[in-house]
């Protein structure tokens, strides 16, 4: 067997449809294109908002700076349980968002994500709840019950934009200097 022996598998490779060679290949002088007009030309594509010649839907709607708060990206959705729904745990139980999702109050995403415990509904035994945020209704109700609070911190980004120094002031940005 020689490298020149070497071909594609049969039906594998599709010969490529050669256009413009003439008026017998079925593809010649327009080469498929129509007559005249923007899409017979080179380069003649239309942009895909194109509304032919009406104003397009991005032209029309409101311009609105900055990402806002839709962003999913920035946006802090808490997974909410009441005080009402913690009665149904043992007196001295540890009461974690795995807790939670083990006896049903919230989905596995959720528990993955942040938990806010609310002060709706009344406590008469002493738990210890584990949770990123307490109302004050909820952390007041929890201890006067005989119950621990303990907050899960959550990861706290550094501004890095506009940094000031000890004294409130702000820094210059530092110049770029060729010698």
């Amino acid at each position: 067997m020689k490298l020149s022996d070497l071909r594609p598998a049969p039906g594998s490779h599709k010969r490529e449809k050669r256009i413009g060679r003439g008026h017998g290949s079925g593809r010649g002088k327009t080469a498929g294109r129509g007559t005249k007009g923007q899409k017979a030309r080179t380069g003649g594509t239309i942009h895909r908002a194109f509304y032919g010649g009406q104003t397009r839907l991005s032209k029309r709607l409101p311009f609105v700076r900055g990402l806002g708060n839709s962003n999913l990206a920035f946006r802090k959705d808490y997974a909410i349980v009441n005080v009402t729904d913690l009665k149904l745990f043992e007196a001295g139980a540890q009461i974690t968002p795995d807790v939670l999702v083990a006896q049903g109050f919230m989905t596995k995403a959720e528990g993955k994500g942040l938990v806010k415990i609310l002060g709706d509904g009344e406590l008469d035994r002493a738990l210890s709840v584990r949770a990123h945020k307490f109302t004050a209704g909820a952390r007041a109700k929890i201890e006067a019950a005989g119950g621990t609070v303990e907050i899960i911190p959550t990861k706290v980004y550094a501004k890095t934009k506009r940094r000031r120094d000890e004294q409130g002031k702000k820094v210059p940005a530092p110049h770029n200097t060729k010698v």
